[in-house]
């Protein structure tokens, strides 16, 4: 089912990045830790474990560790049917994924509602990004379907998937595949009971997909701890460079310049992974990279204008082209985490932009280390 919109998506590559969790298969053997589960419903097909529509302060430690990139490729449940309140053979199925969060946020939201839940295998990957790598897809429905003996549980043939799922499912596929109709609830996990109680009719508001400031941020946490490491061995390189000049290598040139281009750096990331998308409907441009490369150099000329007399002409130009580049780079992350993209738009974008922000990197690093020589 439906889930809070929050997540991203994995680059076309087919390898997920950071807040879409790892590409291996799920199974029983890695549940987490299943205080969800509070007995089982017996059915035709054998016991289905029931859940319970709370979430406690466990699941909102594991939802916040995820979000700062703390085992989110172990965050996940095994796929299969499971039982919400107290469901009979009439009751409605909604599909959801794996990603542990979105299981917690369809069951919450549900409460109240005697439902079976079908859980695909989306490896640990949220509905609108497995949609959109094929893991949320219209074999995966049929195989669950299936291996649940699903048709044994219900007396209908109606499986209930959030809106966002539909660009992974074929319909017709699925009705071939395993009997099962399609239904196509609400984009909002929170919708789902008003939608249950109309006779699964979807209002305007229903089916609307916003993307306000709160949601554009959620990202922000993992795309920062995503990019430590690597940022953590730039910040060397860079003091090493700085310290690089006429008298071959100077410890105290290192420190004064290296300091410059650390904090160009830090400036750069945050430009693209907090600025970026807070101002998101209002910086111009289609390209994400584009966005992120705007507000990358409008702050770094700012903070050159405050600090004109400081720093020589191409050390100034180097911060300028490398806060930029650094920017533009960290913002094309967000592709993925609108509703207004798609896998094969993701990969156009990343073949345009990459050789520019290369570009931009080396034109900086030539006029860092090479400014050194000409004052």
């Amino acid at each position: 089912m439906g889930e809070e919109k929050a997540g991203c998506c994995a680059p076309p590559s087919g390898k997920a990045s950071p807040c879409c969790g790892g590409g291996s298969s799920s199974g029983a053997a890695i549940r987490y830790a299943d205080n969800f589960v509070e007995g089982t419903v017996e059915t035709p097909a054998g016991p289905v474990p029931r859940v319970h529509s709370r979430v406690g302060s466990r699941d909102l430690l594991g939802r916040w560790k995820v979000r700062w990139g703390i085992g989110r490729d172990r965050y996940r449940v095994a796929p299969g049917l499971y039982a919400l309140g107290a469901p009979g053979a009439d009751a409605p199925v909604l599909v959801t994924a794996n990603y542990k969060l979105t299981f917690d946020v369809v069951r919450h939201e549900a409460a109240g509602v005697d439902a079976w839940i079908l859980v695909l295998d989306t490896r640990g990957i949220n509905v609108w990004c497995a949609a959109g790598e094929g893991t949320f897809g219209t074999g995966e429905v049929i195989r669950r379907v299936t291996e649940t003996r699903l048709p044994e549980v219900v007396n209908h043939r109606r499986l209930v998937l959030p809106q966002l799922g539909a660009p992974g499912v074929a319909a017709h596929e699925v009705r071939k595949g395993c009997g099962f109709s399609v239904v196509y609830g609400p984009v909002r996990a929170r919708d789902i009971r008003a939608f249950l109680e109309v006779g699964m009719k979807a209002s305007p508001a229903m089916r609307r997909v916003v993307f306000p400031t709160m949601d554009r941020l959620a990202l922000t946490p993992v795309e920062i701890t995503g990019v430590l490491r690597p940022a953590g061995w730039a910040a060397a390189v860079l003091f090493l460079l700085a310290g690089v000049g006429p008298g071959i290598f100077s410890l105290g040139a290192a420190w004064d310049r290296g300091i410059a281009a650390v904090a160009a750096l830090a400036a750069g990331i945050l430009a693209g992974a907090v600025v970026t998308p807070v101002l998101l409907p209002w910086l111009p441009g289609r390209s994400f990279s584009v966005k992120g490369g705007l507000a990358g150099g409008v702050i770094a000329a700012c903070a050159l204008m405050g600090q004109r007399g400081s720093l020589h002409a191409p050390a100034a130009l180097a911060l300028l082209l490398a806060m930029t580049a650094v920017s533009s780079f960290i913002a094309m992350n967000f592709t993925g985490a609108t509703p207004f993209t798609s896998p094969s738009g993701v990969e156009k974008e990343m073949r345009r932009a990459l050789p520019v922000q290369a570009g931009l990197t080396v034109a900086a690093g030539l006029l860092w280390v090479g400014g050194a020589f000409l004052r």
